[in-house]
């Protein structure tokens, strides 16, 4: 895998100004600590933490999984 990034070979860089990176990372930090976003991280640990919707056997298709295991004894 090459990432070396050739594309941007022939091109110049942009510098941004010293302000709008300032303006731009406020703007980032108020909207990671506005109550909507706090609320769907929360919400995002408490359906991963869950597991509610897994399959009790842990696979998506037990018949396929042990298929596929039978395969490979082969």
């Amino acid at each position: 895998m090459d990432l070396s990034f050739t594309r941007f070979h022939d091109r110049h860089v942009t510098a941004l100004p010293v302000e709008l990176a300032v303006l731009m990372v406020g703007v980032a930090s108020r909207q990671a600590a506005s109550p909507t976003a706090r609320m769907q991280a929360a919400a995002d640990v408490v359906a991963h933490a869950g597991t509610r919707l897994a399959p009790v056997s842990g696979c998506f298709s037990a018949a396929t999984a042990a298929a596929l295991r039978r395969w490979q004894e082969e």
